[in-house]
């Protein structure tokens, strides 16, 4: 459960940041991490047009320079953009200085309001600096659908366990999470609607 849904103490680390939405509407909202992919995230793009569902892509910014397309194709289908730093890389283990730089220069091309870190920590200081600048989304619910010990199945069933009002859910349009992702990824959105929940963006 430490991974699948962060315990409180975890949540208090961070406190400015957003772990959960409103917990009296029936309602999640879908993020995807690590993108884009030219193989991965048109698959998803077009499964959320078939559920009419907008979701909050937390890019790359590497990623984004190296596929502008899929970027595009992102921007253009009206869903929502998150800053994942340009190298994707852990904030524990980086200086202040090169982390925030490394955040800077993804949002030259990013140009948005939300972070989420990579690996889901930052140093304190990297985090007082940031939510200056950002609204820091975390989650509710990560599938760790990148999870090479992990099978499709188990990834939904890490989605109907945990869901709840107001979860902010993970998954990860990229190359390992590849056949996770696209077993569990339909298989949630009909679940969560059979349960009654609307999707929401961010």
């Amino acid at each position: 459960m430490f991974i699948e849904q962060p315990p409180w103490l975890l949540r208090v680390l961070y406190p400015d940041a957003v772990w959960r939405m409103n917990t009296e509407e029936r309602a999640v909202y879908l993020t995807f991490d690590d993108g884009p992919i030219p193989d991965i995230t048109p698959w998803v793009l077009d499964l959320l047009d078939q559920y009419n569902i907008k979701a909050t892509f937390f890019m790359v910014g590497d990623n984004v320079r190296k596929h502008p397309r899929e970027y595009q194709m992102v921007v253009d289908r009206g869903h929502r953009i998150g800053n994942h730093t340009f190298n994707h890389i852990r904030g524990f283990e980086y200086l202040s200085e090169n982390y925030l730089q490394n955040t800077d220069k993804a949002n030259e091309v990013l140009k948005t309001e939300l972070f989420r870190p990579p690996h889901g920590h930052m140093r304190w200081g990297q985090y007082f600096t940031l939510k200056k600048y950002y609204k820091i989304i975390m989650w509710d619910v990560v599938s760790r659908d990148y999870s090479n010990k992990l099978n499709g199945r188990q990834v939904f069933n890490i989605v109907k366990k945990y869901t709840r009002n107001g979860s902010i859910i993970t998954f990860h349009d990229s190359l390992k999470s590849e056949k996770n992702m696209k077993y569990a990824l339909p298989r949630s959105i009909e679940w969560l609607k059979e349960q009654g929940y609307e999707f929401k963006l961010l």
